[in-house]
């Protein structure tokens, strides 16, 4: 499955604002970590808005905020905010024959298989698998320095 630019720029929204639930955080500081388009970013947070996903904070240290609830919200309900993952075989048969049919079952089958899987990932389990390859890269580089005698 290729997701569009919005998509991707909404997950990363999405998770870096559920990843600091405590903080407003810029479109700007957003942008510049992900290195996306800041209008792009903003078109993508006024949905993620109107979805009462996250919240605009106005004023000095405004920002996002995240404000739907991580253990429930799932990357398909961000994924449906700017695409149909749903397949679309039903136009694009190919031909009235058994291998056709075949491939076209198989296909369904592997588009059903991505959307279980994105319905079954909340934002608290993206963010928890974050948090531990962060763990996992910092005792790395420890170890590094110390075999390096730092």
């Amino acid at each position: 499955m290729k997701l569009q630019k919005a998509t991707i720029c909404g997950l990363y929204a999405v998770v870096e604002l559920a990843a600091n639930p405590d903080a407003q955080i810029s479109a700007g500081e957003i942008a510049k970590k992900y290195d996306i388009s800041l209008n792009h970013l903003a078109k993508v947070l006024r949905t993620l808005v109107r979805a009462r996903m996250i919240e605009s904070v106005r004023g000095p240290g405004g920002g996002y905020r995240f404000c739907g609830n991580p253990k429930r919200v799932t990357l398909l309900d961000i994924v449906e905010l700017f695409e149909d993952p749903s397949p679309d075989l039903e136009n694009d048969t190919g031909g009235d024959n058994e291998e056709s049919r075949a491939l076209h079952r198989v296909l369904a089958d592997i588009d059903d298989i991505a959307i279980a899987t994105l319905r079954a990932v909340s934002i608290t389990s993206l963010v928890k698998i974050i948090e531990n390859e962060r763990k996992k890269g910092e005792r790395a580089g420890r170890a590094l320095r110390a075999a390096v005698g730092e």
